[in-house]
């Protein structure tokens, strides 16, 4: 398979997984059970759940799963879960396009040799280097 080929293939596979996160959060989060969550299940329980304080987010527009401001209850986590696979495609592709800059800057990625020498031949004057005369045999040290 070719660069261009694979290439296609990633981005075919990118475009796949977020329409299913985008349908997954947009659509099949609505018919998620009402219900409250273990921990909340155990506070009620044990008689502690109106203790609880709401937390410093509370106010944001995406607090409790869903957008506030919309009165249909599915719609607003709907688009809650749309905003919040947004955001976090966003950040992972800044994070990964991240590491593929820095990794292909960073150390260990010297340029190619030039020249025929191999890449355990120094080349003129490295270590070993007598000098060659012109039939390329070592010149003789000078008295």
């Amino acid at each position: 398979m070719t660069a261009g080929g694979a290439r296609r293939g990633n981005t075919r596979f990118v475009v796949a997984g977020l329409f299913v996160a985008f349908v997954l959060a947009g659509f099949v989060s609505g018919y998620a059970s009402s219900h409250p969550d273990g921990l909340e299940k155990v506070a009620e329980e044990k008689g502690f759940l109106g203790q609880a304080d709401d937390h410093a987010f509370a106010n944001w527009p995406l607090a409790d799963y869903a957008v506030s401001g919309i009165g249909n209850e599915r719609l607003a986590g709907g688009v809650a879960g749309v905003i919040g696979v947004s955001i976090a495609f966003v950040v992972g592709g800044l994070l990964v396009f991240g590491a593929v800059r820095l990794r292909s800057r960073g150390p260990g990625r010297a340029s190619a040799p030039t020249g025929d020498r191999g890449p355990d031949d120094p080349g003129p004057g490295g270590p070993g280097d007598v000098g060659t005369d012109a039939a390329g045999a070592g010149a003789a040290p000078a008295a």
